[in-house]
């Protein structure tokens, strides 16, 4: 008899190893943490997960089958996740994209997606700036084709990841379209060489009104943002540096604010106050001004700015270097800078 209950414990814990789970194991170990946690996220769905202080963390996670975002809280990649799966991840942040890799049950779908975001990256980082329209046709059509031949050459990947890669794949490129033919058509609008819009007596932080003239015989590098533009601030950072590494050089370097009524409660007056106190705060450096008029100002219109952060390089004579310049945390500002002689 007490073999024979044995032999039926021994059963039912076979049994209660063969069932599937109904939680997905994600576990890893991070080299340079950005941070005490890292969030799983969907549009539906979102889990925080500790990260011990040697990078380690081990999570169980209940989740509907499909493509998730990992987040660090600097960096971000895409997983896939369905429940029954063992997944281990390993990531050094210095070399975020690639380094993260998935070992375990389940961990082939994370790895292609992994290995696609590199691919992606490779094919998108070309100057698209210099083409033309029908330049652009020709070269996002060939990158269509590498893309969808990539992703249908591999195997052994979970179905609906290889479709949902498949459908991505036109929204990205038409995105990518055009924002490089809004570039383009910018830069046939205002061209290298052709006199700069202007601004006139705009209110200097420091006391007094500023206009570009004012600033004839210098190259000017101007940044046009708002006190709750997120992408805007986290240009300050960089911005500070460039501006120290360019100290006393022929440069000035000019932030103008485009706070307006709208976006502070209805009132002219909130949107100075709080613009003048992110400037102290933030202890912004460089010439700080105020658009009067915020998105409907000349300056502003005559630029085409709808979107901010956005940079631009005039040059001592008044005339457009750049009028969609790289950003401050990009070197592509260094190697302009530096060709400019600045």
């Amino acid at each position: 008899m007490k073999k024979l209950i044995y032999f039926i414990a021994a059963l039912a814990i076979i049994s209660c190893k063969n069932e599937p789970k109904d939680y997905v194991t994600f576990s890893g170990k991070i080299i340079d943490k950005n941070s005490d946690s890292i969030i799983i996220r969907s549009k539906t769905y979102s889990k925080t997960i500790k990260v011990n202080e040697d990078g380690t963390f081990s999570d169980t996670l209940k989740v509907e089958s499909g493509i998730y975002n990992f987040y660090d809280g600097k960096e971000q990649t895409s997983i896939f996740l369905k429940n029954g799966y063992d997944i281990k991840m390993t990531l050094d942040t210095k070399m975020f994209d690639e380094t993260a890799k998935y070992t375990g049950i389940g961990a082939e779908s994370s790895n292609f997606l992994a290995e696609k975001s590199l691919f992606e990256e490779k094919l998108f980082d070309k100057d698209f700036s210099s083409l033309d329209s029908k330049g652009l046709d020709e070269a996002f059509s060939n990158i269509k084709k590498e893309l969808t031949d990539f992703i249908n050459s591999k195997k052994n990947i979970e179905q609906s990841v290889i479709d949902q890669s498949l459908e991505m794949i036109d929204p990205q490129i038409e995105g990518m379209k055009n924002y490089f033919g809004q570039v383009a058509a910018l830069k046939e609008k205002l061209p290298k060489g052709a006199p700069s819009p202007t601004f006139e007596k705009y209110e200097n932080y420091k006391g007094g009104t500023t206009s570009l003239s004012d600033l004839k015989g210098k190259y000017v590098y101007i940044d046009v943002w708002a006190t709750w533009c997120g992408p805007c601030k986290a240009e300050i950072p960089s911005l500070k540096k460039v501006e120290e590494a360019y100290h006393g050089k022929n440069i000035a370097f000019v932030s103008i604010s485009v706070d307006d009524d709208r976006s502070h409660g209805g009132s002219w007056d909130k949107a100075k106050a709080d613009w003048k106190k992110m400037v102290a705060d933030k202890e912004l450096g460089g010439i700080q001004l105020f658009a009067p008029k915020g998105w409907s100002s000349e300056f502003v219109k005559n630029y085409s700015i709808n979107s901010i952060p956005r940079f631009l390089l005039i040059d001592p004579q008044g005339n457009i270097v750049d009028a969609n310049a790289p950003r401050p945390s990009s070197s592509a500002l260094i190697e302009l800078l530096n060709k400019e002689n600045i």
